[in-house]
């Protein structure tokens, strides 16, 4: 059917991290407030938006392979994302010459006036008054992203998302807590906040006052988190740096206020690697912080990622971050071999790492940390946890605790239970474990009744 004949059709790619997810779940909202239809199908697309992700050289092979394959099955193509900006744009352009538009992140101007251009809107508008107040979101509706701010004002040598996203801006704190609201009342149940460095919130603003339902608060991380705190959901914390005042989030937890979980892209533990690296804050005392806030907030979980092979990594810096990561019993850890990227300082240091030994290394901090989870999880056996359910078929349920953030950590199976729905929460009974997952029976007693 043609645009001529019904609302015009866009088909729509989305790759990458939750933070380029909240971009699409924006650009996706006004094409549907501007009368566009979403096409599930390169076939019934009058035009395709591809958003990119650009931070490894892997994702940007997935991204490229991805426009290459739109441009093949439909033809008019508006690209944007990480991707969409410097050298990776024009090499975009150089593989793709009849590309209609390439955008940097969070750049939605520039795409909706592509679109516009390239599929121009019907006149009638007729989506407004039925889409939610949140827009549309592409996650499951009883969880959702909540992005605080974007950019970063780090350098860190490996990464070049300062360079394609820019430097930090953070969010007004009373837009954020209005999002949130919103989202509750249209069923959100956990919220996940997201940026390039949660605990930097506000600091481009000097913690500017704002006024939330009449009461002043600061822009930054701890007054967000206790308002966050009263909504009466799960709110869980990513991209956490370990600064100082992350000390000041923990009783938030203790209390139940917040979820005891915290995602903090530790990244090594060798001094001489992390300088090397430009990595913020204050490193050196990290276990001692750590050590401190289980003292406050035992059930606190702490979720990492760490990149092995990094350029000038000796055998004695890698025993060091194995040693560290024995000290420390991380309960979530993912691993990376260093990979190097595009424009990023990292390039031209010198003493690069061999691949096999990287995977040497890889392999040995994997089988380091897969026990120390294995034991953890191991503890959990016996006790009562509240769950919340994210799929049920004929098989059972899955469900997560709050030690597991979607898509990236455990999961939480309930064999053969199927009498609950997707955002139930539950008290249930850990029957078994391995080394990532757990296993449960439920106890029959819905939270959300009490």
């Amino acid at each position: 059917m043609s645009s001529s004949q019904s609302n015009p059709k866009v088909g729509f790619l989305s790759l990458g991290c939750p933070k380029a997810l909240v971009d699409s779940e924006r650009i996706l909202t006004q094409l549907k407030l501007d009368g566009y239809e979403i096409s599930p199908s390169y076939d019934d697309a009058d035009v395709v938006v591809v958003n990119t992700c650009g931070f490894i050289d892997s994702a940007k092979q997935e991204s490229m392979e991805a426009i290459e394959e739109a441009m093949k099955e439909n033809g008019k193509v508006i690209v944007t994302g990480c991707m969409g900006k410097g050298e990776d744009a024009e090499a975009i352009k150089a593989a793709n010459p009849n590309i209609l538009s390439v955008s940097g992140p969070a750049d939605y101007n520039t795409v909706m006036d592509a679109v516009h251009e390239f599929v121009p809107p019907t006149e009638a508008k007729p989506y407004p008054d039925i889409l939610p107040a949140s827009g549309i979101k592409l996650t499951p509706q009883h969880y959702s992203y909540l992005k605080i701010s974007e950019g970063c004002n780090h350098r860190c040598s490996f990464c070049i998302i300062p360079a394609m996203r820019g430097d930090l801006i953070s969010r007004p704190i009373s837009q954020i807590i209005n999002e949130a609201k919103t989202l509750v009342e249209q069923g959100t149940r956990e919220l996940l906040v997201i940026s390039q460095d949660t605990s930097a919130y506000g600091i481009d603003t000097r913690y500017k006052l704002d006024f939330v339902d009449g009461q002043a608060m600061e822009t930054r991380m701890q007054d967000l988190a206790a308002a966050l705190g009263e909504l009466g959901i799960w709110v869980r914390l990513h991209y956490v740096y370990p600064y100082p005042h992350v000390d000041k989030v923990i009783p938030l937890m203790a209390e139940g206020k917040i979820l005891p979980y915290l995602d903090i892209p530790f990244q090594h533990a060798s001094p001489r690697i992390l300088k090397l690296m430009k990595r913020p804050g204050n490193q050196e005392k990290t276990l001692e912080r750590i050590k401190a806030w289980r003292e406050i907030c035992p059930e606190l979980v702490i979720r990492s990622t760490f990149i092995v092979g990094f350029p000038g990594e000796t055998e004695e810096d890698f025993q060091v971050l194995l040693d560290w990561l024995e000290e420390a019993q991380l309960d979530r850890v993912g691993c990376f071999q260093y990979s190097p990227v595009e424009g990023a300082s990292a390039n031209d240091l010198p003493d690069p790492v061999p691949e096999e030994i990287k995977q040497q290394r890889w392999e040995r901090f994997m089988e380091t940390q897969q026990r120390i989870s294995a034991n953890k999880l191991q503890q959990r056996v016996g006790q009562q946890m509240e769950v919340l359910v994210d799929e049920v078929d004929e098989q059972g349920s899955i469900a997560r605790s709050y030690a597991d953030a979607p898509e990236i950590d455990g999961k939480v199976f309930l064999d053969d239970f199927t009498d609950t729905f997707p955002g139930d929460v539950l008290l249930v009974t850990i029957t078994a474990a391995d080394e990532y997952d757990l296993w449960a029976e439920p106890v029959y007693e819905d939270i959300d009744d009490e």
